[in-house]
């Protein structure tokens, strides 16, 4: 792949390996493999002119909207599709999962594998959508709606929430600053994100942090947490990526010490 031009080499490669025949676009002798340039553009509803230039490195960048039809044109896997957005655009497509689309079988045995370790699956807009028996049990996903497993809406709409953070300046602080970058991330324009807008509205304390612009990383860290049964927990948190989904990340929260793993147990348990 050319150093120079690393987006049109890799448009070319696509290109190369698809079968006209196999696209009903005739099986006649080619002087080269796979589709012409043209044939890629008349499926990506896009000029001739333009997709030549993207190959030649003169056209520019292209926005998301024509990298996602010519993604489609050139049959991209979901991986395929996610590198010809970092280097179209330096960044993966925005999400094009439902917000609460089902976790895989194999996901959720991961997190079940976790009796005491109460880990869940969260959204790029910080929506719970997968979670284990420790993180109902100390987080209370079981009984709550979908509204109620967002994290943020908890940390600033629900006052058990905040009352159970031990420093909670801190906590709101940290996670404003993550969500802003998981949502840019994810490609989402958070100034106009309909649950951005909601926070802002109803607590003023998301506004003024949301316009101080930090940003931050989930990555891993100490939490600490009042529960009402058991009382003061210690955890220690880590995040992870999702393969093949940018939109998902997992979070695990280890109890810090033996006496945190058997209150956990025991709630579990119970």
């Amino acid at each position: 792949m050319s150093r120079d031009n690393p987006l049109g080499s890799y448009l070319k490669d696509r290109r190369a390996r698809l079968d006209p025949a196999a696209l009903g676009l005739g099986n006649t002798r080619r002087r080269t493999p796979g589709l012409r340039r043209e044939e890629v553009a008349q499926r990506a509803s896009i000029s001739t002119t333009w997709y030549t230039w993207l190959e030649q490195g003169r056209g520019g960048a292209p926005s998301a909207e024509v990298a996602g039809r010519i993604a489609r044109a050139l049959m991209l896997t979901g991986a395929e599709r996610e590198h010809l957005f970092l280097l179209a655009l330096g960044r993966p497509p925005a999400p094009h999962h439902a917000p609460h689309a089902a976790i895989s079988p194999r996901i959720q045995r991961v997190l079940d594998a976790l009796p005491a370790s109460p880990a869940f699956i969260k959204t790029a807009s910080w929506d719970v959508v997968a979670w284990n028996r420790a993180a109902a049990a100390v987080f209370g996903y079981d009984s709550a709606t979908p509204e109620q497993r967002n994290i943020l809406r908890r940390i600033f709409c629900d006052p058990a929430t905040r009352a159970a953070q031990r420093d909670w300046d801190s906590v709101a602080r940290f996670v404003v600053a993550a969500f802003r970058a998981d949502m840019t991330r994810a490609g989402v324009d958070v100034q106009s994100d309909p649950l951005v807008r909601e926070l802002r509205e109803r607590s003023p304390d998301f506004d003024a942090l949301w316009q101080s612009r930090d940003v931050g990383t989930y990555g891993e860290g100490t939490k600490q947490l009042h529960h009402p049964v058991a009382g003061w927990l210690a955890l220690e948190y880590s995040s992870f990526a999702v393969d093949s989904r940018p939109d998902l990340s997992m979070v695990v929260y280890n109890p810090a010490t033996p006496e945190d793993a058997a209150r956990i147990t025991a709630l579990v348990t119970g």
